[in-house]
């Protein structure tokens, strides 16, 4: 049996990580990724197929010519704010493409999938933590994309027989502990990126957008997950469909959150630094504090979370920021 995975968009962030924890596993990663928000060294575990998810021929070509026996699907856009004012961008290449891939799949006989979802799908949530089974109402097109390809992998299992698994992310952040790869996005807009970039004198201070919440520190609280303990996910989520597992959606998170004044502090005890902060007013649509039940994804993939403790998620990422910035000037301790 082909032990071949299609990775697309396994040269982002998220991918590229799944793509090291595939071949640990002793799978083969394929990786289909057009380069603009992706990285070429950061494919290093298997082939790169360079192109888009949007030219169906390409991918008709690649899982047959690779004899692929499944998917992860990473290849999306992810900018809230871009998704705001370009709805048509992200439901073309979120939503369109997705179905490419889906019928294609569908066609070659590739009956698994796993898919990258997203806790934007929730909305503005009702009450934390978060359940898989509470309402998904998005408040922007990029957690509606995501939604839609949801809904399309539940009815393409209906009709088609197709084997399916929704993970959907909380806040992904740190780096290979390996040092390998990590976290580059243009333009960057993840907060524990941008701290440390604070850290380093390659931003004058971190803007801490809302002040008043009702949280203990008036900031807001997100919950932090390891890309690491992300990836490992990922294939533990495929050895389920492989065994028959049914198809179901997933938190993958930590279910502890962290208030943004709580990492930066926990950044100044990593790095030894200390970090300039500006305060700004709230930013519509961010909710308090968004944290997860995660108890599903532990019982269900037998997944326990091992380097995503807020200080061991900081000490990886500074180490990959200090790898990749060597020559940042570090402000004042």
């Amino acid at each position: 049996m082909s032990k071949a995975v299609l990775v697309t968009g396994g040269a982002g962030y998220i991918g590229s990580h799944a793509c090291k924890a595939l071949a640990r596993a002793g799978y083969a990663p394929v990786v289909l990724d057009n380069l603009v928000y992706g990285h070429r060294e950061a494919v290093r575990w298997g082939p790169l197929v360079e192109g888009d998810l949007g030219d169906r021929h390409l991918v008709a070509a690649t899982l047959k010519r690779f004899d692929i026996a499944a998917v992860m699907h990473f290849a999306a856009f992810a900018y809230v704010g871009e998704s705001m004012t370009k709805p048509e961008l992200y439901f073309a290449n979120n939503v369109v493409n997705s179905l490419g891939l889906i019928e294609a799949m569908r066609e070659a006989g590739v009956r698994r999938i796993v898919f990258s979802s997203t806790c934007a799908t929730y909305g503005v949530p009702e009450r934390v933590p978060i359940g898989e089974d509470m309402p998904q109402r998005p408040v922007n097109p990029y957690g509606e994309s995501k939604l839609m390809v949801e809904r399309m992998l539940h009815w393409a299992g209906v009709a088609h027989g197709l084997q399916h698994l929704s993970l959907r992310y909380f806040n992904a952040a740190g780096a290979d502990p390996g040092g390998e790869i990590g976290e580059h996005h243009e333009p960057e807009t993840h907060l524990i990126p941008l701290v440390l970039d604070a850290a380093t004198g390659r931003r004058a201070q971190i803007d801490v957008y809302g002040t008043d919440y009702p949280t203990p520190d008036g900031s807001a609280i997100r919950d932090y997950i390891h890309v690491t303990d992300l990836a490992e996910a990922h294939v533990l989520a495929l050895g389920r469909l492989e065994r028959g597992g049914t198809d179901t959606a997933l938190n993958l998170a930590t279910g502890t959150g962290h208030s943004v004044r709580e990492v930066i502090a926990a950044a100044e005890r990593v790095t030894g630094k200390r970090i300039p902060v500006r305060e700004a007013p709230r930013r519509p649509g961010d909710p308090p504090a968004l944290v997860a039940d995660a108890a599903r994804a532990r019982a269900v993939l037998h997944w326990t979370p091992s380097h995503s403790a807020l200080e061991t998620i900081l000490a990886t990422a500074w180490a990959w920021h200090l790898r990749r910035f060597p020559a940042a000037q570090p402000a004042g301790g």
